[in-house]
């Protein structure tokens, strides 16, 4: 069985609203499993540039299904060790928290393979 490999990939700008309170980096970074195949989510690497702790957070339909700190001004590099398949048509996201005010750019780079 042949898989496909995706990447969710970009920098982008932010501002916080409090670390309980995510939203949606960018649009380009949804994802909805295609029919047919389930998704396997196998990695994140991330960087922010603020002076503050952020996470991101990957949403499987809404709900948290992995989370990354970022220190202040570091990066991170996270191969997942636990791979769960996702099934068709659910919806991956992620979403970045930041303590109120903070602002800054976080980079993104998440891999998942299409099985």
């Amino acid at each position: 069985m042949a898989s496909t490999p995706r990447f969710l990939q970009g920098v982008f700008s932010f501002t916080g609203n409090g670390l309980d309170k995510p939203e949606l980096i960018d649009p380009s970074l949804s994802f909805v499993v295609p029919d047919g195949v389930t998704a396997q989510p196998l990695y994140f690497r991330g960087g922010n540039s603020s002076a503050e702790l952020v996470v991101v957070t990957l949403l499987r339909d809404g709900s948290p299904m992995r989370m990354f700190p970022m220190g202040a001004k570091s990066g991170v590099n996270i191969p997942l060790r636990v791979v769960e398949d996702v099934d068709p048509d659910t919806v991956l996201e992620l979403v970045v928290a930041a303590p109120a005010g903070t602002s800054g750019e976080v980079v993104v780079d998440f891999g998942l393979v299409l099985v």
